[in-house]
């Protein structure tokens, strides 16, 4: 028989699984879940499945009904206080006659944190805050970023043999890491808004940057080209399975961009083509998270413009040698092991026959950033 703090977090661990069901659908907002729970059963459940739509405390008190009176609410962030596109939940909730809500996560927007707890809270309701609040926070770390710094949160990710090479000599690295990994990939790209790649990766790869999963969100393609130099025939232009957007400079070959706007990729000339700038458009788009799948170059001048937050590094346990052989972070300016940016939170996890690298990139890395201006 589970204790009461049991229970609790298995239902708010239930409000991620409802939360996840919308993994990359959400931007600009949360993914959330929520569940009602009345003499020890579940009698609602709900989720948020995209902008604009009814957020999750909406969707669980409808399946609720009349139930909802006298009953716990778990949520895995807290009700919003404020009119959006939708009414705010907190008055939904004093509306329904629940008698208790239990928060994973507060609103990390400073604004208006803590206001939809306030407003229960003067209603009479008993709020519980905290309940899983790591997952919770984890869950939605594109979104946190994404409010307290006015920009998308960036991933890096990369395949690598295990003498830190992303391709052979030649060029040629298709496939450094095994189908357990790259089905891991996949997922990750489902779950993220946009995936950027440079003009070299097309022109080696000629990669396709889909999730490879019927019904699974695909994010928007993005190829980042100062010249347009790129092949007439690719993948990433057949946009009926995803979308596709080249980034560009003002005035840059405009035959190519005719071209490819005939085969509906979409084409935008930003004043200077950086990653910083990317992910100001980014932002100004709604995105939440971007991934970057780009070679060494473009991923070097990622992470000193702060483009990326967290790097994704699977490895494989392979040699393939090579003086010149590209590696997956370009020059950083870096020339002592004194400069190296240090990962934090770092775990390790094996898939298949490699392993999996996480960690995040110190916040900010301003000496980085003065070294490299953007």
């Amino acid at each position: 028989m589970m204790n009461s703090q049991e229970f609790d977090r298995a239902m708010m661990c239930r409000c991620l699984e409802l939360a996840r069901k919308a993994l990359g659908r959400t931007a600009p907002n949360p993914l959330v879940g929520a569940v009602i729970v009345k003499d020890g059963q579940i009698v609602g459940e709900g989720y948020h499945p995209a902008a604009g739509q009814p957020h999750a405390e909406v969707f669980a008190l409808r399946e609720a009904g009349e139930k909802a009176r006298g009953a716990t609410i778990y949520v895995s962030l807290e009700p919003c206080n404020h009119y959006g596109r939708t009414p705010p939940c907190s008055e939904a909730l004093v509306a329904a006659g629940v008698a208790k809500v239990v928060v994973g996560m507060v609103d990390p927007n400073p604004l208006v944190g803590g206001g939809g707890i306030a407003r229960l809270r003067a209603a009479g309701i008993e709020v519980v805050v905290g309940v899983e609040e790591e997952a919770c926070q984890k869950l939605n770390e594109a979104f946190v970023h994404r409010i307290l710094y006015r920009r998308p949160f960036g991933i890096l990710k990369y395949a690598m043999t295990v003498d830190g090479k992303i391709a052979a000599t030649g060029g040629h690295s298709a496939w450094i890491t095994s189908l357990d990994a790259r089905s891991e990939v996949h997922q990750l790209r489902a779950s993220c808004d946009a995936i950027v790649i440079g003009g070299n990766t097309l022109r080696l790869d000629n990669p396709h940057l889909t999730s490879h999963q019927t019904e699974a969100h695909n994010p928007l393609r993005v190829v980042m080209s100062r010249t347009l130099d790129l092949p007439e025939t690719a993948f990433l232009w057949e946009t009926t399975e995803a979308p596709t957007l080249v980034l560009t400079e003002k005035g840059a070959n405009p035959k190519f961009q005719e071209y490819l706007s005939k085969r509906g990729v979409m084409v935008e000339e930003l004043v200077s083509l950086t990653p910083e700038r990317a992910m100001a458009y980014f932002y100004d788009k709604g995105f939440l998270s971007v991934l970057w799948e780009c070679g060494g170059i473009l991923a070097a001048s990622a992470i000193a413009q702060g483009a990326v937050q967290k790097i994704l590094a699977f490895i494989a346990p392979k040699i393939v040698g090579g003086k010149i052989a590209p590696t997956p972070v370009g020059d950083l300016g870096f020339t002592t092991m004194t400069e190296a940016l240090t990962l934090e939170r770092v775990t390790w996890r094996v898939i298949g026959t490699d392993c999996l690298m996480e960690g995040y990139l110190p916040t900010p890395p301003s000496d980085l950033c003065q070294k490299n201006p953007g």
